[in-house]
Formats: structure tokens, C-alpha cells, sequence
């Protein structure tokens, strides 16, 4: 696999439409906020999670291409598969609920395993110190909180079922009542809270230099890539509404370790409203204005003059 030689920095947009992008279940499944601006938050695990998925589906367990974090896995179990393929006349790594590395250098094997055969730890990183020990990962790609550009504003919305649960239900529901009109009071089967529309904004950064300890490659980085790009395309649901990516534009440095600091080349991309075809800054002046609805409410614009020597501007999407 060849090596990762350059430092990114990207830009993830992605909007969500009459859905619920990342409910919290603490809070009854409403969407997150911010609660003291209103802009609606995802979280980079949610992010995560959605690339896992897509990276499961595209490449069906091919040889290093495993996901770590799956729904319903037992991690220590994953764990196991290291020890098992390092000591092959081991029962005991077979069997044992605890299990720990003989040494410094049975530890680095260890963790090489997984990085080697697990995609997202490659990737993303991982603490594997669970019981049967294979060690913690630092992955070279990590991702923001995603926050909406304008305060969002949840609708909770109730939905009724027509089927009955059981006979009395039924009975009661034929017979009626004069106070309901023929309808009774039971037919609400819960509530979905939806954001009618919001444009969230992601930052990630991609280090060279951390690839290099757990093997990410430019491979990697094309699978990564493509999963940006289509990782809603396959996580579709009723609750999620209609979400997708939008823009992905990453800041590709010549050297490993960076040409320009982070927050600097994420400045260049600046979002504004789209009023009667004119760009709009996005600030209290524009309340009056009818709430966006559709991403081409917005208009994305990149400063391209004057980069840093060594930084190169990509549209991935």
C-alpha cells in the first residue's frame, strides 16, 4: 500500500431535509442544538459511524477493509482474532476472558494486526485495552461536532396508527363514542421530531505522520473519499429525512506535517444566503427574509488568492 505523503485538512457540507439528523436520547430524540445559538449539532461519531457503514457495504469485508465498531459486536472478540493469528498453538488465547502482551514487542504486533485488518482503526484510532488487550491506536483521520450555519428550529410532529392491538381495543374503537366523533383517544402511537431544513458544516484533518504508524494509505484515502461523498446515499430512513453530502473541499498540504495551520485555510470557505440572486452574509440582518429550504439557498464561495505556499485547493465533491 503506498505510503500517505500529505498532510489534508477538508471541509464536509451535508444538509438534512424534514429528518432528524443525530437525535439525542436523552432529551426525548430531538435533534441537538446548541442551546445557546440554536444551531443544530451532529456528532463526529455519528459521522463516523456513517462512513464505517459505507465502507462495510462498498467493500464487503474485503482483506483490510474489516470494520472494528459494528452494531451488536463484542469488541474483545475482535481482539481475539489478533492473538489467535499471532499465537496459533495458543488454547489459550482461544478461550481466555483476559489476555495481555508477553512483551513491548508482541504488543506493536498486536496492534499492527488490527490497524492492518480493520479499516477504521487504521483510520480513525481506537482504545482496545479492554480485557483481552491488544493495546489503544491513534488514528490519523479525526472530525468535528458538524453545526448547522443557522439556528434550526425542531418541529415535533405526533403520528397515529389504524391497526389495534388487541380485541378490546378493536371493540372499543367499532363502538365509538358521541365526545370523539367515532375516534378514540388511543390511536397515537408516538412523536418524531424532524428539522424541516438545515446545512451543517464539518471540519477533518487527515495526518501524514500518524498515518505512517498505522499503515493509512492513499488507498485508504481514495476509500475515505468516496465515503464523504456517498455515505447517505446508503444510511436512508424515515426518521433521517433526506440528507446528503453537498461540498467536500480539502486543503492539500506538499509536506507531511503541513504547510499552513488548520483554522486559517477553513476560513476560505465561507457560506452566505442566496437573497433574490444576491450573496448575503448570514447575520441577524437577514431574519426577515423567508427561512432556507433547499441548499440552493445558500452560496458556497472559496478564497483562492493568495494560498500558502504549498497548499493546494481540491473540490472532492
Amino acid at each position: 500500500m503506498t505510503a500517505l505523503a500529505n498532510r489534508y485538512d477538508f471541509v464536509l457540507l451535508f444538509d438534512v431535509s424534514k429528518g432528524n439528523p443525530n437525535g439525542d436520547p436523552d432529551a426525548g430524540n430531538l435533534p441537538r442544538l446548541d442551546p445557546e445559538t440554536n444551531h443544530g449539532l451532529v456528532s463526529d461519531v455519528s459521522l463516523k459511524r456513517k462512513i464505517r457503514n459505507y465502507v462495510e457495504l462498498a467493500r464487503d469485508g474485503a482483506p483490510g477493509c474489516h470494520i472494528y465498531v459494528q452494531e451488536g459486536a463484542i469488541l474483545n472478540e475482535q481482539h481475539r482474532k489478533a492473538y489467535v493469528a499471532l499465537r496459533p498453538d495458543d488454547e489459550k488465547a482461544k478461550k481466555e476472558g483476559k489476555l495481555n502482551p508477553k512483551n513491548d514487542e508482541e504488543a506493536q504486533r498486536l496492534r499492527d494486526f488490527m490497524c492492518r485488518n480493520f479499516f477504521d482503526v487504521r483510520t480513525f484510532g481506537a482504545v482496545m485495552s479492554t480485557g483481552i488487550n491488544c493495546g489503544q491506536v491513534r488514528g490519523p483521520v479525526q472530525m468535528t461536532f458538524a453545526q448547522s450555519v443557522e439556528p434550526i428550529v425542531p418541529q415535533e410532529i405526533s403520528i397515529t396508527r389504524m391497526a389495534a392491538t388487541n380485541e378490546a381495543e378493536k371493540k372499543q374503537r367499532a363502538e365509538g363514542s358521541e365526545e370523539d366523533n367515532g375516534r378514540t383517544d388511543n390511536r397515537t402511537m408516538g412523536r418524531k421530531h424532524i428539522v424541516p431544513y438545515g446545512l451543517y458544516r464539518a471540519h477533518g484533518f487527515i495526518s501524514a505522520k500518524l498515518a505512517e504508524r498505522t499503515g493509512f494509505g492513499e488507498a485508504d484515502l481514495d476509500l475515505l473519499r468516496e465515503a464523504l461523498v456517498s455515505m447517505f446515499e446508503h444510511d436512508r430512513s424515515a426518521a433521517r429525512g433526506e440528507m446528503a453530502s453537498r461540498k467536500v473541499i480539502a486543503f492539500k498540504h506538499a509536506s507531511a506535517l503541513g504547510n499552513a495551520p488548520a483554522h486559517a485555510l477553513f476560513d476560505r470557505v465561507e457560506i452566505g444566503r442566496n437573497i433574490a440572486g444576491e450573496l448575503r452574509k448570514i447575520d441577524r440582518q437577514i431574519d426577515n427574509y423567508p427561512p432556507a429550504r433547499a441548499f440552493s439557498d445558500y452560496v458556497v464561495t472559496i478564497n483562492r488568492a493568495n494560498l500558502p505556499e504549498g497548499v493546494e485547493v481540491i473540490e472532492w465533491l
